[in-house]
């Protein structure tokens, strides 16, 4: 088979798109087919291109895969205006390159978010030829309204007829969460589904790798609580804050690693709130991450609200590196977390609750093991990403008759 994956965000940038759609591409490639992936410019927490790349367009090689790369302009800034010059800027730039330097012929996977990408999408398969999927990670712009980005009016309109666009104009739809498959497949019936889930490289994130790495930033506290993400809205790490406020005599220290727009309002919270126990850890490679989680003694998983669909990356990584988890959020992620007895699930919004359960962890080792063994367990059997490409590339090679 030809497959090109055509995303807004990809290696060298860390994140979980990037993660996913990197080990997507190098599992098809091992099986013999063709890969090229479409991307931006890196930039991606930063708002700044990485150093050696830039200008319109440019090609490279990772992991023995094609790359092109476009032009976009670069922002992490969470104002409508950069963030539409960001989305449109790559739209534009990826459907001119695409039609100049792709081949004819082959499977075309959208990644969504952004939404705006289905429109080069579909200009890419009208005029190459593609059967086109569509995976939407996230519900946009259903995401967008329960996070208070949109507002009801033309902009939500528009964006409800371009979703339902791309749907309709698909070959097929992926969703990474089962919450995503329903609400699609009860809107939209007649469209092919397929849940795709992000699933976590159990190999790599694995408790073998705990290292004394954290102790550095640990500031002598003997418990370590890990979060490695995203800081951007739909996160809602500012509870986490106001969480380590009420915990400040306790001998913990909450570990934050990564970077977003909303870095430098959390800075500042810090500052207001004089937080000793909040360490902030500039991004770290990729490669970095599996230690990084396996060397804390509890995982954070942190969503502003529930937002349908949503189960973010960081709890397969967490689950799988035998962490257990506080998952701040409701719906799947919480059911998961739950129901197999990873950790402790709290609705979002509740800094008393979140501190309490960091606390009940923090003071019960037994409880902590216990939840440790069945988070690895159940990554292991549930969400190992290795089987989750293998069922989907069987899935594609018998629907797509290659």
């Amino acid at each position: 088979m030809k497959i090109i994956i055509l995303t807004q965000y990809y290696l060298p940038e860390i994140g979980a798109p990037q993660a996913r759609l990197s080990e997507l591409a190098k599992h098809f490639s091992k099986l013999g087919n063709e890969v090229t992936i479409l991307t931006a410019m890196p930039n991606y927490p930063t708002g700044y291109i990485f150093e050696g790349y830039g200008g319109l367009s440019m090609t490279e090689k990772i992991d023995n895969i094609n790359i092109i790369r476009s032009f976009i302009f670069p922002s992490k800034s969470v104002k409508i205006i950069p963030r539409l010059m960001n989305y449109f800027s790559f739209v534009i730039s990826s459907t001119i390159i695409g039609l100049i330097k792709l081949s004819r012929g082959g499977l075309l996977i959208v990644e969504s978010p952004p939404l705006l990408l289905g429109i080069s999408g579909y200009l890419l398969k009208l005029f190459k030829n593609y059967k086109l999927i569509f995976n939407v990670s996230d519900l946009w712009p259903d995401s967008a309204v329960q996070l208070g980005i949109l507002k009801k009016g033309n902009i939500l309109n528009l964006s409800l007829k371009l979703e339902k666009f791309c749907y309709k104009k698909s070959w097929l739809v992926t969703g990474q969460s089962r919450e995503i498959v329903s609400n699609i497949k009860s809107r939209y019936p007649k469209i092919e589904t397929y849940r795709f889930s992000n699933g976590v490289n159990t190999d790599m994130f694995h408790p073998r790798k705990k290292t004394l790495i954290l102790d550095q930033w640990s500031s002598r506290k003997q418990i370590k609580i890990i979060y490695a993400g995203l800081f951007g809205i739909a996160q809602g790490l500012d509870q986490i804050l106001l969480s380590a406020k009420i915990l400040k005599d306790e001998n913990i220290q909450i570990i934050l690693i990564g970077d977003g727009p909303e870095k430098d309002n959390l800075d500042d919270l810090k500052s207001k709130l004089d937080l000793k126990n909040i360490s902030f850890v500039a991004p770290q490679k990729r490669d970095k991450i599996p230690e990084l989680l396996a060397s804390a003694d509890i995982g954070l998983v942190c969503l502003k609200k529930h937002i349908p669909g949503a189960v973010p990356s960081k709890l397969y990584e967490a689950m799988a590196s035998g962490l257990p988890v506080i998952m701040i959020g409701e719906g799947e992620p919480s059911e998961i977390v739950s129901k197999n007895n990873c950790g402790i699930s709290v609705k979002p919004g509740d800094p008393n609750k979140i501190a309490d359960a960091m606390r009940k962890l923090s003071s019960d080792p037994n409880l902590r093991n216990e939840m440790r063994s069945s988070s690895r367990k159940v990554a292991v059997r549930e969400f190992n990403r290795s089987t989750i490409l293998e069922q989907f590339y069987d899935y594609l090679k018998k629907k797509s008759d290659y």
